[in-house]
């Protein structure tokens, strides 16, 4: 059964409760505060032929067959692989399960995540069956970025913001599942992950904070002159493309708030502090303004599985940021 998180309790305990169910959810906030976990509680207890104390009861036959992944009457859409789109034939798969009867007599139960990697045509084919879904089917859409999805994709569900976890809870969560780390490494991983803990734990698990050492250590390289944009650019291929450009969002965010504040404790982590200043003293504000406008949108491009020339696109990103002193 799903882990049960704590900062989830009192919705939990509102939709657990009900007696009757929508026939879709979708259940959206920041990704790594635990939303697909919260999803597979609900499938479970959705399922569950004998729930107990408003939970799964996690000793059924159907309990015993979602834990083996082999019930008939559960369906899981995701991306065929990690940042690519959901494709319509994907969404048909799934028109075809929701229009079947229940094999064991039961609700079926459909979880999709993440819902805005759907492109439009695998939306499109979606509508009807959130629209009309045929006999007690329950469809669990889950979206970190619900702004990306069609209108009429959310008009048809049932919208559940999740909860986020205090700063408390997630280093309470953290320290129980990463023990040998130092307290300080854990609020540095989290920092790095938003204030989300079970990102912050991926992030640990993909040598995140190595990863973000090392593209500090070539920024600061190619400010002095040292390393190309053409080399670092190779040298960072092993470095997520949203992590990248999660960090140089903040960075430039960092940098123009620096400009119009002054507010040395305003500037972020402490691995690019001194670099954000000296890019403050030597950067006009229009440039950074250009830099970030470019940043957001090829972000954006990046999140929306675009399909993106890796290091023409990083080349691009160092030289404007090479750039930035002496534009004053």
């Amino acid at each position: 059964m799903a882990e049960a998180l704590p900062w989830q309790e009192r919705v939990w305990q509102q939709l657990a409760s009900r007696e009757h169910h929508a026939h879709a959810y979708l259940l959206h906030g920041p990704a790594g505060i635990g939303k697909r976990l919260f999803a597979e509680r609900l499938m479970a207890r959705l399922l569950c032929q004998a729930p107990h104390a408003g939970d799964a009861c996690g000793r059924c036959k159907s309990c015993q067959l979602l834990a083996a992944q082999t019930h008939p009457d559960h369906f899981v859409l995701e991306p065929e692989e990690a940042d690519k789109a959901i494709r319509v034939d994907q969404v048909r798969e799934l028109v075809g399960f929701v229009t079947q009867t229940a094999q064991l007599g039961g609700r079926k139960v459909v979880l999709l995540e993440p819902a805005e990697a759907m492109n439009l045509n695998a939306a499109n084919a979606l509508l009807k069956s959130l629209e009309e879904p045929s006999g007690d089917t329950v469809l669990l859409l889950i979206s970190h970025q619900p702004s990306r999805l069609l209108p009429t994709i959310k008009s048809r569900c049932v919208q559940q913001a999740c909860p986020l976890p205090s700063t408390q809870e997630s280093l309470e969560w953290l320290a129980a599942r990463l023990p040998d780390l130092s307290p300080e490494v854990r609020q540095d991983l989290l920092a790095l992950a938003g204030h989300s803990p079970l990102r912050a734990a991926r992030l640990h698990a993909q040598g995140a904070l190595e990863q973000r050492a090392l593209i500090v250590e070539g920024v600061k390289k190619l400010l002095k002159q040292q390393q190309a944009p053409s080399q670092l650019a190779e040298s960072w291929n092993a470095v997520p493309l949203p992590l990248l450009f999660d960090w140089f969002c903040e960075w430039a965010h960092l940098l123009l708030r620096y400009q119009m504040t002054g507010d040395e404790a305003a500037l972020g982590a402490a691995d690019m502090q001194k670099v954000l200043q000296y890019l403050a003293g030597k950067s006009s504000r229009p440039a950074v303004l250009g830099m970030q406008s470019w940043l957001l949108e090829q972000r954006q491009n990046v999140l929306g599985k675009a399909n993106l020339n890796r290091v023409l696109l990083l080349e691009a990103l160092l030289v404007q940021w090479a750039s930035l002193p002496g534009s004053r």
